[in-house]
């Protein structure tokens, strides 16, 4: 079983989209586990207060040190009773990017993941000194804090843990799987507003319409995400389908060729 936990101010934010859709299916079938605690029930005054002005002056509130020390120090404690250890995130934009390769991993993760949300103007730096969080980062955007990352994460990681999707080969097709944007989808009916579907996946050539997905894949990626493949080792197939598109006069980036291993 996957397992979060999410340490934020927040839960309201973070709560009612864990109980939809996917995510919602993932826990009920045991496969996902996902717990979301106040911050505010780690501080010690009775107004919960979790922020504070920061030392130097400076615009918007700060997050404080001992809360999220104290909650972190109360969730060690809980995996050691349980015989398990902790994974500690860190939603920020000073950490590593998020990709695929990173969301495969933490599909993996035998230890509990906690994912601190940080807000307002961050947190005291204490937390980083005392904690050594993995810090990661979404995107090149700042956001309001970190329950909407934390649930990229979440649910980026779910839905590659086997079982979750209802068709492991949707898992296999899509995009960033295999370094290549997706190929286009189209449903019923086979005509919208005058707008047809391509005839080859009417044809119920099964071969064709594979190659016809991967050719049009390759297409979108060279052509909105070239930067993905500029170190790809091309297959002789790949190659082949490129070489077609340059000759239907589509622009391309230079890529290397050859076989993959």
């Amino acid at each position: 079983m996957l397992r979060f936990d999410v340490l934020t101010l927040f839960p309201d934010m973070v709560a009612p989209v864990l109980g939809q859709s996917m995510l919602k299916r993932a826990q009920e079938k045991g496969l996902l586990h996902v717990t979301v605690r106040n911050l505010r029930d780690f501080t010690d005054d009775r107004h919960k207060v979790a922020d504070d002005v920061p030392y130097g002056g400076g615009a918007g509130m700060v997050m404080k040190a001992e809360p999220i020390l104290r909650a972190v120090d109360a969730l060690r404690e809980d995996a050691q009773a349980c015989g398990e250890t902790i994974r500690l995130l860190f939603p920020s934009p000073h950490g590593r990017p998020f990709t695929q390769d990173y969301a495969q991993r933490l599909a993996g993760e035998a230890r509990r993941i906690v994912i601190l949300c940080g807000h307002y103007e961050g947190i005291d730096e204490r937390v980083r000194t005392a904690l050594a969080p993995e810090e990661v980062s979404v995107g090149d955007y700042v956001l309001t804090g970190g329950e909407l990352p934390a649930l990229v994460l979440i649910d980026a990681a779910a839905r590659l843990v086997p079982g979750v999707l209802g068709d492991p080969q949707s898992m296999v097709e899509e995009s960033f799987t295999d370094s290549l944007l997706e190929y286009p989808h189209y449903t019923r009916p086979a005509e919208v507003r005058g707008l047809g579907v391509p005839d080859i996946l009417l044809s119920g050539h099964h071969e064709a319409i594979r190659l016809w997905r991967r050719k049009q894949a390759l297409r979108s990626t060279y052509l909105r995400r070239p930067d993905l493949l500029r170190d790809r080792v091309l297959t002789s197939e790949d190659q082949r389908l490129l070489n077609e598109l340059l000759n239907e006069g589509v622009a391309m980036a230079p890529v290397r060729s050859g076989e993959e291993g």
